[in-house]
């Protein structure tokens, strides 16, 4: 398949296929912190929640500073799909049964008020993103039945969200048998040209952003870079899945991959749309991977239906028998099924998404600390729960009430999802097994070019990959963060921790926390 989905050089991305999103905008690239810093507040990541924070930050006046591993955007802001809704993924009827009507109220307002935000801020920075007003569909999935879409209509109305119930839609989309519940006024954007407005924005207001230099500690005092200094006030972490926390927050969420494809489709033969259904309800995951669908206005000749979906649990795509590689074809079956007119494959990329135990994201102050603040666990709904946690922790920072802080609160107790609790720390404690597993090969001899395993040495874990001229790189294959052993991902040729979501490129270089460190190198016999 010829397609622009490899990454070229240059561009850093947190994996080896490239998205829509990075292909189509000029990377977001600012200097790299050489020198000690003082500031009132330092953000640690990049993406759409720490530029938010530093957004609203910088907008009241305050001095902030933003300093970024990669490029703005290169981890998961630059791989999501990009739908801007009050729909969750974890469902209202769900979130009354755990927290109450009160809190399901509380969680549509405010997700609601972030897609306002996002349109006023889009139309006071004169942010040319595509932004765009559309409705979103929600349908019962093969697997499921009517009730799990009435009995959110039920919740949405009581939550007082805009939401519509009928038995056949206009949309476009075919064989699929209702009902459909409509959510009303969504949006959709391209997530990078909206993150270069905040961007601009946010050098208007006086602050900093500094990017290729990775945060190696953090402290209640500010970060360190190396030999490098930061000092603030207050500290705030929006790196997908805290880098500051070895324990407390990694058993309330646990890491998905999510996987997507873009093709043609012919120009304005679909209304722009978002899709759901309601998720797998035989799948083995309590996550229940759902499809989603999107429109995006490509060219003159033709649109991009962007189709995501067949999320795993990072690094254990084998407890399903498919291979990460395989599942944009299972991707483009579905779609081929309900979007006839779909023509080429133009884009295919994965992603991760933290999936929090309770159905709420961590927004706030970091569990035992005062001044060091965290987002974290969006879900399937990383765009709206960055916007909310640039609006809820500038307010905490600023000292403003606000009536999200105990709904978000990451120190909350999770009584109430005890059985996934448990479903899920077991999970992950099963996969300390691997530690006297069999090996994926025995040999490097029998590796290919371009493609990584885990290997023993007596009882030694290493994790090898031959490069196109022949030669074996090894590294350490027990992750840095909590000592699980990694999987090779074929797809985004990276090796992939099956505990706690870290990942780490073919040569042992970290794209994803929570660890810190890179893989140690060892060197073999090839």
């Amino acid at each position: 398949m010829e397609s622009a989905t490899s990454k070229p050089e240059g561009v850093i991305t947190s994996g080896h296929n490239i998205s829509l999103w990075v292909d189509t905008v000029l990377p977001l690239k600012f200097g790299k912190l050489s020198n000690n810093l003082e500031t009132d507040i330092v953000i640690v990541g990049g993406g759409l929640a720490g530029l938010s924070v530093a957004y609203c930050l910088s907008k009241a006046g305050r001095k902030v500073a933003v300093i970024e591993d990669g490029y703005l955007g290169s981890g998961e802001t630059g791989r999501t799909t990009a739908h801007i809704t009050n729909a969750l993924d974890d469902r209202y009827f769900e979130i009354q049964k755990i927290h109450g009507k009160d809190v399901a109220q509380l969680a549509a307002e405010s997700h609601t008020e972030a897609i306002e935000f996002i349109s006023k801020t889009v139309l006071a920075e004169h942010i040319d993103c595509d932004f765009k007003r559309v409705d979103g569909y929600l349908f019962p999935h093969p697997s499921d039945n009517r009730k799990t879409v009435d009995d959110e209509f039920i919740a949405t109305r009581e939550a007082g969200m805009n939401t519509s119930l009928s038995e056949k839609t206009n949309s476009g989309i075919i064989e699929l048998i209702g009902p459909f519940l409509t959510f009303k006024d969504q949006a959709q954007f391209h997530p990078l040209k909206y993150l270069k407005g905040l961007a601009d924005a946010i050098i208007k207001n006086g602050g900093k952003i500094f990017t290729e230099s990775r945060v190696e500690e953090i402290n209640k005092d500010g970060v360190k870079i190396k030999d490098i200094e930061v000092k603030a006030n207050h500290i705030v972490v929006t790196t997908n899945t805290p880098i500051n926390d070895w324990v407390t927050m990694h058993t309330k969420q646990f890491p998905y991959r999510s996987y997507v494809i873009a093709v043609m489709i012919p120009k304005d033969s679909l209304k722009p749309a978002l899709w759901w259904d309601t998720g797998d309800h035989d799948s083995r995951w309590i996550a229940m991977p759902y499809h989603y669908v999107r429109t995006y206005d490509y060219n003159d000749q033709n649109d991009m239906l962007i189709v995501g979906g067949q999320d795993h649990k990072t690094g254990q795509a084998d407890g399903e028998l498919l291979p990460e590689e395989e599942r944009y074809y299972a991707l483009r079956a579905w779609a081929s099924q309900h979007f006839p007119m779909i023509g080429e494959e133009i884009y295919r990329w994965s992603g991760q998404v933290m999936e929090p135990i309770d159905a709420l994201a961590f927004i706030g102050r970091n569990p035992g600390d005062k001044n060091i603040y965290i987002a974290t666990g969006d879900s399937g709904n990383g765009m709206t729960h960055c916007t909310i946690a640039g609006i809820l922790i500038s307010d905490l920072i600023l000292e403003k009430e606000n009536p999200w802080e105990k709904l978000y609160d990451p120190s909350r107790l999770m009584f109430h999802s005890l059985g996934d609790y448990l479903h899920e720390v077991g999970n992950m404690a099963a996969q300390y097994v691997d530690l006297i597993s069999p090996e994926d090969i025995s040999s490097t001899s029998e590796l290919k070019a371009g493609q990584g395993a885990i290997i023993s040495k007596g009882l030694k874990k290493i994790a090898v990959y031959k490069d196109d001229k022949g030669k074996v790189s090894a590294y350490s294959a027990i992750c840095s963060h909590l000592g699980c052993v990694l999987q090779w991902n074929a797809d985004e040729k990276s090796f992939d921790c099956p505990c706690h979501g870290s990942r780490f490129t073919y040569e042992g270089k970290l794209i994803n926390g929570p660890a810190i460190t890179d893989l140690k190198k060892i060197s073999i016999k090839s």
